[in-house]
């Protein structure tokens, strides 16, 4: 039996390493998609108004340059890993969006018919954000580097601020 968990707890150990990879490459490959979907919308704003006001989407020419430049901003901040889970907090709301005015039919049919919500177009966006949402963007991003930096920093901080001489002091000044 102990080896047995053993043998586990290594296969779990591999895999588990494995997860800073697998989120640097759906944060390439994601925010490449909604940089380029992004990028489109800006190219052709007329177009993306006039598709918001049919859906009626309030404030058209408002909200169609503002998912634009969300989408290509996004996409490429989601590829750096900077302000990741921010970022994807917006782009998940914006593919609920999507789906709640595009796709509304695939949206309510999650249960009925799966099958429906999952070949809708909104759908591979709205997990990737979603798995950068509660994941985080992973080691290899600048949210790890920037993290670092600050941890460094307010330890630095704690070094010079706490007295030093006196470690009981430092603590009861902690625990107040």
């Amino acid at each position: 039996m102990s080896q047995l968990l053993y043998t586990y707890r290594r296969i779990i150990s591999v895999f588990s390493s494995l997860q800073s990879a697998m989120l640097l490459a759906v944060r390439l490959y994601w925010g490449f998609q909604f940089a380029q979907t992004g990028w489109g919308k800006l190219h052709n704003l007329p177009r993306i108004t006039a598709f918001f006001a049919s859906l009626n989407i309030p404030f058209p020419g408002f909200n169609a340059p503002f998912i634009a430049m969300l989408e290509f901003t996004g996409g490429i901040l989601l590829m750096l890993g900077l302000f990741s889970r921010p970022i994807a907090l917006l782009l998940a709301c914006n593919m609920f969006a999507a789906y709640w005015t595009a796709d509304h039919e695939a949206l309510v049919s999650i249960f009925s018919d799966p099958g429906k919500f999952y070949v809708a177009d909104p759908y591979t966006f709205l997990f990737a954000s979603l798995m950068v949402l509660i994941l985080g963007a992973g080691l290899y991003s600048v949210d790890t580097l920037v993290a670092g930096y600050l941890r460094r920093r307010s330890n630095a901080c704690l070094r010079v601020c706490l007295p030093q001489t006196d470690k009981r002091v430092g603590a009861e000044f902690l625990a107040r």
